[in-house]
């Protein structure tokens, strides 16, 4: 049995040098054929963390992603129904480790997209609200959030890190004060490696010490 709370899932990645959301078509009244969230109905006597679980699954294929809530949004006119309350969750992801995980499981859509967050398509709701709100909250609490590196490969270049630096706050940063930035807060380690498989010059590479991250501000 359903009631009328829904959950929508704002699942952000970095790929190709952009901040990705996916995003579903719908196939299914209201706003069919729109571009959304994915999300659904929550069952009467389920669980919140249940829900998340098996909404994130049926919807995307995705499993075990720390989804962490949002907001609540209960606007009379989010819905063309009436008033029904959708809570906002949102996960970071590595594009190497879901890209060939995305899949859907129902009816309810005809294909899952990403979508670069600066490039959207009319979203049906108030979904575009939802993202934007998401992003802005990970604009604000990017100085003291691990945010920037659970959207990177353990391994990483500081071009990367500076091209998802740049993606969040939604401006280009100078390349050699962020670098001298960067390093001074240490918690990035050098590695004794290069990439791999590059037609250019191989940057070195980096991985991000959460345990010195974690110390750092416990003592601030």
């Amino acid at each position: 049995m359903q009631t009328h709370f829904t959950i929508d899932c704002v699942i952000l990645t970095f790929d190709e040098g952009k901040l990705k959301v996916l995003l579903a078509e719908r196939n299914e009244y209201p706003y069919k054929d729109w571009w959304a969230l994915p999300g659904y109905f929550v069952n009467k006597y389920e669980e919140m963390e249940d829900a998340v679980a098996r909404i994130l699954f049926e919807m995307t294929g995705l499993k075990d992603i720390y989804m962490d809530q949002l907001a609540a949004f209960a606007g009379v006119k989010r819905h063309p129904e009436g008033r029904i309350l959708t809570v906002a969750y949102m996960a970071l992801v590595q594009m190497e480790e879901v890209k060939n995980k995305i899949a859907s499981f129902t009816s309810y859509m005809r294909q899952l997209k990403w979508f670069s967050v600066d490039e959207l398509p009319e979203l049906a709701f108030d979904h575009r609200e939802i993202i934007d709100l998401s992003l802005d909250r990970l604009k604000k609490t990017i100085s003291f959030s691990t945010t920037p590196y659970e959207l990177l490969p353990n391994k990483f270049t500081l071009t990367q890190l500076q091209q998802v630096f740049e993606a969040l706050l939604n401006k280009k940063l100078d390349k050699r004060n962020f670098r001298k930035k960067i390093n001074n807060l240490g918690y990035l380690k050098e590695l004794n490696e290069v990439q791999k498989g590059v037609s250019y010059r191989a940057a070195k590479l980096y991985s991000f010490d959460k345990k010195k991250f974690q110390k750092q501000f416990s003592q601030d």
